[in-house]
């Protein structure tokens, strides 16, 4: 019974789903793109057996963007400078519009602080002097996004946006910059657009958009995004989902991440060796994070603030 069963299984795999042609031994026979389960010899064939495959697909489809959404994302880059993973929030990051580097706000701001006045104000990695005005920084810029410099694409868009650095307001140029940088790859723009059609302010309110945006912001590597992603499972009524979000964006190094999974192990919905595990990844994420020239400009950052 079993050498049968294994062989019919085998056969399967090299007929068409809905005709049972062969194909010449499967050379001819084109998979379900979306699940891989099935094959068929031609569109008519995959378009008639689709009532019966409908349910088998969708859930093999749902289970596929699971293994890719559940997955811990690598870590952000270091900065080119300190050689420390950078933070996690967007606004400890500087970008330098000179040479397209991302450095952290400690080795910023400690070259500030230590230079000489003639030095001061060059990029700290390319030491190229730094712009003279908001029009020189936008020309560089426009010249960097030029170059197909994904992070450049989305800082003008935030430009256009908030009509920052003399630029006029314009959210449909800050839109299309949004998208153009989405789909190089940075987990921000995919965030930002995840924003936007959450709340409908620059387009129509779209929660499958947002929803969509946030998955792949998250899978980059965007912890806010994940955390956000935990927050709709858990008004869903998806705990154990939210609780695996919040655990890897925690492990991460996010704090209200961390609080979360702290919550739902004193109420029993993490366990005491995911919590253990979490906790620890947490731990070592902000210690590869932390340093006293970070310390010090957060500190600075704060008291403009107030």
């Amino acid at each position: 019974m079993s050498t049968i069963t294994t062989k019919n299984a085998d056969n399967s795999k090299h007929q068409c789903a809905a005709c049972g042609d062969s194909g010449d031994g499967g050379g001819s026979l084109k998979a379900c793109t979306a699940c891989n389960l099935v094959k068929y010899c031609n569109r008519t064939c995959q378009v008639a057996h689709w009532p019966a495959h409908k349910k088998a697909c969708k859930k093999r489809v749902a289970e596929l963007l699971d293994e890719k959404l559940f997955k811990q994302p690598p870590p952000n880059e270091d900065c080119p400078i300190c050689y420390l993973r950078l933070p996690i929030e967007e606004n400890q990051s500087r970008y330098q519009s000179c040479c397209g580097k991302m450095l952290c706000g400690g080795c910023y701001c400690a070259h500030v602080v230590a230079a000489a006045d003639t030095e001061r104000f060059k990029c700290v990695f390319c030491r190229t002097e730094g712009s003279s005005s908001d029009e020189e920084d936008i020309d560089r810029m426009k010249k960097r996004v030029e170059a197909n410099d994904a992070v450049a694409m989305y800082n003008l868009g935030r430009y256009y946006q908030f009509g920052m650095m003399g630029l006029r307001q314009d959210n449909a140029k800050a839109l299309e910059l949004y998208r153009k940088s989405a789909k190089l790859g940075p987990h921000f723009a995919h965030f930002t657009l995840s924003v936007c059609y959450q709340d409908g302010d620059m387009v129509e309110k779209d929660t499958r958009k947002a929803t969509y945006h946030a998955q792949l912001a998250a899978m980059a590597g965007c912890a806010h995004a994940r955390h956000n992603l935990g927050c709709d499972e858990h008004i869903a009524g998806n705990v154990d989902r939210a609780c695996r979000h919040c655990m890897i964006s925690a492990k991460d190094g996010f704090d209200l991440s961390m609080k979360a999974v702290q919550e739902g192990y004193k109420n029993g919905f993490v366990t005491k060796d995911d919590y253990a595990k979490t906790i620890r990844a947490y731990g070592n994420s902000i210690a590869e994070m932390k340093s006293d020239d970070r310390d010090r400009a957060a500190a600075a950052c704060l008291s403009k603030a107030e």
